[in-house]
């Protein structure tokens, strides 16, 4: 299956401690990258959270938040003093500069973090459900990156589809195309030099038209379509060798196009080069 590198996924869990709530997010990046935000109560588990995202993504730029809203004890409920004596201090200083603003009440007092002088949670305390919570989130991140893989092969196919129809089209023209090119040219030249030896002439217009002709671009157009299917289709960590297949489909379009001495042939080249160029910007996003 196709993944791609932009992901999402946001969980919350209730857990003796309290509410723990998990964020993963994800955009293109050329390898892998992982960031994290959170309470010093959950740098015990970054090495597992980094097995487990490792474990899914090969490349891509990952944050991950961690927030926790902990649960005190109203059996046990002490306010902190130093924190109070400061709160008020703080809430004086704002109402001397701005008499207009709101003073702070009971209820914003007793949400303040720390204001219940609770502690670092030891790791063992949060180890089991946080965990948990981790294979979850990381299922649920590699889920959405599943179904945008899927929507990027689908488009995919889609222009190749496209290419290869166009490719189809051309490609019967082009003997007939180079042959009235090679007969118009053979008697331009006998035209403006009639003295010119009938062999020499036929020799010349042979080598001309083998630099016009553009059968062998076509072929190779046509196989690296076909590798782009076959690349889809077997899925896995793949957007490295895609981009490298873009980059070849242009080459291929853009000597078509250098080529051409057709109008038309030279209206597909241009609409293959722009197929080609919605194509990369989707394998951009891809792993």
């Amino acid at each position: 299956m196709i993944h791609s590198m932009t992901g999402f996924a946001a969980l919350t869990r209730e857990l003796p401690a309290g509410t723990v709530s998990l964020e993963l997010r994800s955009v293109n990046h050329r390898y892998l990258d992982v960031q994290f935000r959170m309470p010093e109560e959950f740098r015990a588990f970054e090495p597992a959270m980094r097995e487990a995202i490792a474990a899914r993504l090969s490349r891509g730029k990952v944050e991950c938040r961690v927030g926790l809203t902990r649960a005190p004890d109203a059996a046990s409920l002490e306010i902190s003093e130093p924190l109070l004596a400061r709160l008020a201090q703080l809430n004086a200083q704002v109402r001397a500069r701005l008499p207009g603003a709101a003073e702070l009440s009971v209820a914003d007092v007793l949400r303040w973090p720390g204001i219940f002088g609770a502690e670092a949670l030891p790791a063992e305390a949060l180890r089991e459900g946080f965990l948990a919570l981790l294979a979850d989130a990381v299922a649920e991140f590699d889920a959405t990156r599943a179904r945008e893989g899927a929507k990027l092969t689908a488009v995919l196919l889609e222009r190749v589809s496209t290419m290869e129809t166009l490719s189809a089209e051309v490609a019967p023209k082009i003997p007939a195309l180079v042959a009235a090119h090679q007969e118009k040219l053979a008697q331009r030249l006998r035209d403006a030099v009639a003295t010119l030896d009938e062999e020499r002439i036929r020799t010349e217009v042979s080598m001309f038209a083998t630099r016009i002709d553009v059968d062998e671009e076509l072929q190779r157009l046509t196989t690296h379509l076909s590798e782009v299917r076959r690349i889809l289709a077997k899925g896995g960590s793949v957007g490295k060798r895609l981009d490298f297949l873009m980059q070849e489909l242009h080459r291929e379009a853009n000597t078509l196009g250098s080529k051409s001495v057709d109008a038309g042939v030279s209206q597909t080249a241009m609409e293959l080069k722009v197929l080609i160029e919605q194509m990369r910007e989707q394998v951009q996003n891809i792993e």
